[in-house]
This record gives C-alpha cells, structure tokens and sequence, in this order.
C-alpha cells in the first residue's frame, strides 16, 4: 500500500469555504412586514431587490451616495403615479436613474413619514393592490438583443438582403443580347 503523497501546498484554511458574507438588508422591517407573502430577495444595481410571487416589488436602497435617493423604491407605472401620489405626497421619481420620470418611484428615507409610507405600501401589497409590482421581462444574456428586436432586426435584415440580390428576371434580362 502506497502512502499518501503531500503537495507541499498547506491546506486550506476554513476563510477560504466560509460563505461569503452578506451586506445587512437596508430598511429590514419592510421585508417583517410583507413575511405573510414570503418575499424573496435577490441583489440588484446594488441594492435589494424584494419579490413578491413573480413580481418585482420594492428595491430597497441605502448608499452612501446620492443619499437623496435611499428608501424604498416602488415597482409601479407612469399610468399610477398621480393615485399613488394621492397616498404618498412623499414619493418622486429617483434622480440616479437620470430620466425625468420613469416607472420606479422612491419613498424617500430621510422623509419625515418614510416608516409609515413603507408600511402602508407594504399593506397594499398585501391586499393585492395592483399598482404596485412588475412582472419581469424575460431575462437574456449579456449583449443578447431582446427577443422582439431581434426578430424585427432578422426581418430587416432578410428584406434588405432580398432587395440587393439580383432575382431571376433580373439576371436573365442582363445576359440577353441587345
């Protein structure tokens, strides 16, 4: 029986399997409060991203910079911001995405009712209120096109390639004599 060889590597350390360490969750009650649902969390654009079922919910922000922009960010539509305005004069659009208005709208941390606004989107989460959550578009692989576009773009392309080669007609037309 042979005996067992040695490398001469040392052995790994336990810090090199230990699981990778995850940042605390900003604006935890949030997720206490949606826990009849079982959300789940998964990260995004730094932030965490918070699932209800197969919608995207809530992103729940807290960075240094821009600080401006730290709460909980509301999953809605462009078509639903004045009623959910109505309930939350708090709630603007979220400046680090540059565009004017888009459909994710912030409860802003450092505003004076933000745990009362947070909590009572959390209730109408809970009841079921439909303008709040998105269903994710399909996801696709870096630098992939999505899927309607690239079908609109094969069509394109084979209609251009169609209209540069010669049919035929044409190409019988040419060979004739004069």
């Amino acid at each position: 029986m042979s005996k067992p060889r040695r490398s001469g590597r040392a052995a790994p350390t336990d810090d090199v399997f230990a699981a990778r360490r995850r940042e605390p969750v900003p604006h935890e009650f949030v997720l206490e409060a949606l826990a009849p649902l079982g959300p789940e969390t998964r990260p995004m654009f730094g932030c965490v991203a918070v699932y209800v079922e197969d919608k995207i919910v809530f992103a729940l922000r807290d960075k240094p910079a821009p600080p401006q922009d730290n709460g909980v960010w509301l999953a809605t539509s462009e078509e639903h911001h004045a009623a959910l305005r109505a309930e939350f004069p708090n709630m603007r659009s979220i400046a680090v995405l540059g565009r004017a208005v888009t459909g994710w709208q912030v409860l802003p941390a450092n505003a004076p009712d933000f745990e009362e606004a947070a909590l009572r989107a959390c209730a109408l989460i809970r009841a079921g209120d439909p303008r709040i959550g998105k269903v994710p578009g399909e996801r696709r692989k870096r630098g992939e096109a999505p899927a309607k576009k690239a079908a609109a773009k094969s069509v394109a392309t084979k209609k251009a390639a169609a209209k540069k080669a010669p049919t035929k007609k044409a190409a019988a037309k040419k060979r004739r004599p004069g």
